[in-house]
């Protein structure tokens, strides 16, 4: 594919960041080598290639290195912008400035409240942060309902950049239920974001790329015995 050349994703396979990236790629049919990272042991490459914030996801495009998954998603967007593969950001530019503020949202509130349910110590600061993802999650229904203006993605007919933003967390979700009985999005408070998870998880773009259950909670395993003490 045009464009395409030397294509590389420093990742790790249960992070939702990473998650998003993948199907972003994947949405557009673009062919890369995938390099998975020990975030508990980072390596030379992605200090290297990441050097401020040491983190995964980060895009190597013909030797040059883009970090952050919403500013990756947007420059897969704009590269491989053109063929058959549905733009992923909207074209008009309210909506596109809308999507922006609701990835934004996710990023700042809803991983943050849900990474607390994992981290948290008690069972009352675990109530707390499940309750607080709760709350982002009841914005999030009110969001689709605007967005979506009645079609079944936050993009409309096909899966775009919200949908994306929202969606690479869905597989932690059944990793708190499993592992702490912890049910986040249902039908009974947030029934539009039920159904649209249902539509979204089994969409052909992103249904094989969600990381397997039981590995996210092995990972979860780790990451409590260095914050839970």
């Amino acid at each position: 594919m045009a464009g395409e050349g030397d294509l590389k994703l420093l990742g790790l396979l249960v992070s939702p960041f990473v998650v998003r990236v993948r199907m972003a790629l994947s949405m557009k049919g673009v062919s890369y080598e995938y390099i998975e990272q020990d975030v508990f042991n980072k390596s030379e490459l992605l200090i290297r290639y990441n050097p401020v914030h040491q983190k995964v996801p980060v895009l190597i495009h013909h030797g040059k290195p883009i970090c952050e998954s919403l500013a990756i998603v947007e420059y897969v967007d704009e590269v491989w912008g053109g063929g058959v593969a549905p733009s992923i950001l909207p074209a008009d530019p309210y909506e596109r400035a809308i999507a922006r503020f609701w990835a934004a949202y996710i990023d700042d509130k809803l991983f943050p409240a849900w990474m607390g349910v994992l981290k948290a110590a008690t069972e009352e600061e675990k109530a707390e942060k499940v309750s607080q993802t709760l709350a982002v999650l009841v914005h999030l229904e009110e969001a689709f309902a605007k967005c979506s203006d009645g079609k079944a993605f936050f993009g409309g007919d096909t899966i775009g950049y919200l949908d994306l933003a929202l969606g690479c967390n869905l597989f932690w979700f059944k990793t708190l239920r499993k592992m702490f009985n912890v049910e986040l999005i249902e039908e009974g408070r947030t029934p539009l974001l039920a159904s649209w998870a249902q539509r979204f998880s089994e969409a052909a773009a992103v249904k094989d790329l969600v990381p397997n259950v039981d590995k996210a909670v092995e990972h979860a395993k780790k990451m409590r015995r260095v914050f839970v003490h």
